[in-house]
């Protein structure tokens, strides 16, 4: 299969689809991978080490896009791209659909195949292709706080570790999955006091075997979160819902209960937003103050650490991009966990949460995937 691998155009992206080590493993499987001119400078990676594992490197994303069959990517198209893509082809990218409907009516329009990194899951209910960056965007969630709350940055001047005789930041964590738990483990290595809500027990029981008296885990609920807010330095929004927009966990009304310069990092911008007040920030300006509170809600966080991020993606996604490349979309249909990524295609919705969230018409990707039946 002819495998394409775009540089990344949304601004301050600096991450790369696949690093030469991957291309090396689909070449040697006789895959043919043309790699856009410049797309791993972002992470120091050459045009020449790309050609030296077999890629062969075209000028223009617009050659890429023509040559290639199955398109990897690590955010979603710009109105750039989507122009770009046909029926023939499988993309394979983060999406994060559910709360862009213009991205979703692009892309329907292209009837390609797309296929979300975020909506892959495996049979413990996990979500591999997500996991890798839901740890990075996790541990610097914390690293973001620790800055937002210096008072240059428009925060209260708490250190997040405090010293001898004063106390530390307290840091509210919603949501214990993976973004949820890597942060509470770089908060407690900074020396926060944490607590941790989920609405899963036997999650919060998992994590109290863990980490102990290290993290305070309480179940969650509006009262609760209403409760413990005006001691808060720090809100972490850590929850997901597949594919789905991200519940509403802290109102309009509820800023009133935080002191001025607290701050709130939304990990779950991409989703929507887990905090009604939140909007999506860049890298280039990551905050801003609504209501006295200090938000950040950067939508491509790991991206500001593009080389870790990188190679944790390929690590995870080059099993599936192998799968794809070597089995085409019989791939799809003979997992039908790597199935549930399939968001679009042939014009269709295929994944119900997307179709839910936006109101629109869901088909079962297994039905439109598969050939009609020869007559």
């Amino acid at each position: 299969m002819r495998v394409g691998i775009p540089k990344e155009i949304k601004p301050q992206e600096y991450r790369v689809g696949l690093t030469p080590a991957g291309v090396r493993e689909l070449v040697s499987a006789e895959h043919d991978v043309y790699v856009q001119a410049g797309a791993g400078l972002g992470i120091g990676i050459s045009d020449e080490q790309y050609q030296r594992s077999g890629a062969v490197v075209l000028p223009s994303v617009e050659e890429v896009f023509e040559e290639a069959e199955l398109i990897v990517k690590v955010k979603e198209p710009l109105p750039e791209e989507t122009g770009l893509l046909q029926k023939k082809h499988m993309l394979f990218t983060f999406l994060h659909l559910a709360a862009n409907k213009a991205l979703t009516e692009q892309l329907l329009a292209s009837e390609a195949t797309c296929i979300a990194y975020e909506t892959v899951t495996d049979p413990t209910g996990a979500l591999p292709l997500l996991s890798p960056m839901s740890e990075v965007a996790g541990r610097l969630s914390i690293q973001a706080s620790a800055t937002c709350l210096e008072k240059n940055q428009g925060g209260k001047g708490v250190l997040m570790a405090g010293i001898p005789g004063v106390a530390p930041a307290n840091v509210l964590i919603l949501g214990g999955g993976v973004v949820g738990l890597n942060a509470a483990r770089v908060a407690i290595g900074m020396g926060a006091r944490v607590t941790l809500m989920d609405k899963s027990l036997p999650r919060l029981r998992g994590i109290d075997e863990l980490y102990g008296p290290s993290i305070t885990c309480l179940y969650s609920t509006q009262e609760t979160i209403e409760r413990l807010l005006p001691s808060m330095d720090v809100v972490i929004g850590a929850v997901l819902v597949p594919g789905a927009s991200a519940p509403k966990l802290i109102n309009e009304e509820d800023l009133d209960l935080l002191d001025e310069g607290s701050v709130m990092v939304d990990v779950a911008i991409d989703q929507g937003g887990c905090f009604a007040s939140s909007r999506p920030t860049t890298h280039d300006k990551p905050t801003y103050i609504h209501k006295g509170v200090v938000h950040y809600c950067v939508a491509n966080m790991p991206g500001i650490v593009a080389k870790t991020s990188s190679f944790a993606l390929t690590d995870a996604t080059l099993p599936y991009i192998q799968a794809l490349a070597g089995r085409g979309k019989r791939a799809l249909l003979e997992d039908a966990y790597f199935l549930s990524g399939v968001n679009l295609s042939e014009g269709e919705v295929t994944h119900r949460a997307v179709a839910d969230s936006l109101g629109m018409k869901y088909s079962h990707p297994g039905q439109v995937l598969r050939p009609a039946p020869s007559r």
